[in-house]
């Protein structure tokens, strides 16, 4: 939707034939982020080759196809029409169906997909908890069945990921994206080292947001800004020159260790909190599904593990591989939106390009009433 191209195939009982990523990180990194023309034009560049090798892959045949699943939403509009165009074209050339995906849906959805090892299907059901957390996209939801959500937490301003990149940069790192970089600096440093210059979010707040399972990570960016540079003018000062080098890794090592801590604290409480309303909005809750590309982080996963099997319930992630963006999520949910009947009928050759409408800002769901923030992070307001 955004970032990379990625094509998969599957069977019907969820058989992964081929998954395909086409990176543009390099593309993205010329810039220090993604900018919209240049992401186009790169997944213009990849679209055709990333098809045409899952296909290969797979053994398959495009008129051997089904159906043609596709992202149309939420995301960047001028990368979502190349997907959309090359899926339609792919539809109306050999008469298949198509279904339109919400692409955080997906995420979320993913977990669903059989064990590849034993085949055994997915322990996930519904209803069930789910926490969305990546670079654009920080929620709470409740999900009833495919397609029916109910966003009971959301963030007020920036998301963890979105935190994760920010600090990256900061402490030096230009690789996109940055958590992952960050997520290794952590582990050669001490949580507690700065943890008490990073106020937890919404700590102190007597909004209603500070009661809610809503998130908020902006005034965290600006704190770890703000310790970075004074903390990197205390070692250019204590120190030799020579030393400098030595003495900042140190030093940024424990801020992106701090500031972890302080990230995933904030994620633990609202879980918690989350957990409680769930279980009197749905007794019969069992699963809690983290999803997104943050769910790859060690820290995220073993603190929300806690917090969830303490509540009496059963964690399940995606693994690390369909974590970040990949068209495994999207050819699955695909499947399961076809057996609901939730798809469109075959274009026709002429009018590709009005079939599916592209949703660059698609809310997930009705909003609870308890939460204070918009309806959907960076792409879904």
């Amino acid at each position: 939707s955004c970032d990379d191209t990625a094509a998969a195939v599957i069977c019907g009982d969820g058989t992964v034939l081929s998954d395909v990523l086409a990176s543009q990180v390099g593309v993205h990194e010329q810039y220090g982020g993604v900018k919209p023309d240049a992401a186009q034009a790169a997944h213009k560049e990849n679209i055709d080759r990333a098809v045409e090798a899952a296909l290969e892959k797979a053994n398959i045949k495009p008129e051997e196809l089904s159906a043609v699943a596709v992202t149309v939403g939420p995301g960047l509009a001028l990368c979502l029409q190349v997907g959309i165009l090359k899926a339609l074209s792919i539809a109306a050339q050999h008469q298949l169906p198509v279904v339109p995906v919400h692409h955080m849906e997906a995420h979320a959805m993913v977990t669903r997909l059989p064990d590849p090892k034993t085949g055994l299907p997915s322990v996930v059901q519904f209803p069930a908890l789910i926490l969305l957390v990546s670079g654009g996209h920080n929620m709470l939801v409740l999900t009833r069945a495919l397609g029916r959500h109910t966003i009971i937490g959301n963030t007020l301003d920036d998301s963890i990921g979105e935190a994760f990149d920010k600090t990256a940069r900061l402490l030096g790192i230009d690789t996109i994206p940055g958590g992952p970089q960050l997520e290794k600096m952590g582990k050669e440093g001490d949580p507690k080292a700065y943890a008490h210059r990073l106020p937890l979010p919404l700590s102190k707040s007597h909004k209603q947001s500070a009661n809610s399972c809503d998130f908020s990570y902006a005034g965290l960016k600006t704190s770890v800004r703000d310790l970075v540079k004074a903390e990197t003018k205390r070692v250019k000062a204590e120190h030799a020159e020579s030393e400098w080098e030595t003495q900042l890794r140190r030093t940024y090592c424990d801020i992106a260790a701090s500031f972890q801590a302080v990230a995933v604290k904030h994620l633990v409480q609202r879980m918690e909190r989350a957990i409680k309303w769930v279980k009197e909005m749905e007794p019969n809750v069992q699963h809690v599904v983290v999803a997104g590309g943050v769910a790859a982080n060690q820290l995220v996963r073993s603190s929300l593990t806690a917090v969830v099997e303490a509540g009496g319930l059963q964690m399940v992630c995606p693994p690390i591989r369909l974590c970040t963006d990949n068209g495994v999520m999207i050819a699955w949910t695909g499947l399961e939106r076809m057996k609901l009947g939730l798809y469109d009928a075959p274009p026709s050759a002429n009018a590709v390009e009005y079939s599916v409408e592209v949703r660059p800002r698609w809310p997930l769901g009705e909003r609870d009433p308890r939460s204070t923030a918009p309806a959907g992070g960076r792409y879904g307001k």
